[in-house]
């Protein structure tokens, strides 16, 4: 079977420089075509002003979600690329820190933003199932207050957490060694 062309897309795990390092996330408008009122990382489609750069995706759409500048964002590792199960996005997620400084939604398609601690993420990501509608989904989750991120977010997760735990893996080093300074 041929494999299905998927569109390109990026997101940012961005990490607060500031203590207690929060992860980035936004709730999606209700009214939006894809992933309405879903919790995701800040990210999307590539663009054709993008010039085929993912980094780039992920720099413009974490300026449109949350307001915060290119020079604002150090990026320091790329997870593995994430094919959706339910749309046809090849997803590229990026680790970066943030330098301090404001975080403002774009209400046109975000309709909240919250931080998660670095901490917190690392002891509470876990395996489990989500009721959706009449289906029971396995998934990576991680409950934090009233909110549930799973799905396509929890695997991104899922592999951040397996890739700051693996003792071979420099994703640790790089990560606090930039929280450090």
């Amino acid at each position: 079977m041929q494999d299905e062309i998927r569109r390109p897309a990026a997101v940012i795990l961005g990490i607060l420089e500031e203590p207690p390092h929060g992860v980035i996330f936004v709730e999606r408008a209700a009214h939006l075509r894809s992933h309405a009122g879903q919790i995701g990382l800040p990210g999307g489609g590539m663009d054709e002003g993008d010039a085929g750069d993912l980094r780039a995706t992920a720099l413009r759409e974490m300026h449109e979600e949350v307001g915060v500048h290119a020079e604002r964002v150090t990026m320091l590792a790329t997870l593995p690329e994430i094919r959706a199960r339910v749309n046809r996005y090849a997803v590229t997620p990026f680790v970066a820190t943030v330098a301090p400084g404001e975080l403002r939604i774009d209400a046109s398609e975000t309709v909240g933003l919250f931080t998660v601690p670095l901490a917190t993420l690392l002891a509470e990501v876990r395996e489990g199932t989500v009721s959706f509608g009449a289906l029971e989904i396995d998934s990576t989750i991680l409950d934090y207050g009233d909110r549930r991120i799973w799905g396509l977010t929890g695997r991104i997760l899922r592999d951040f957490v397996d890739a700051w735990s693996d003792p071979g893996d420099a994703l640790r080093d790089l990560v606090e060694a930039r929280l450090r300074r």
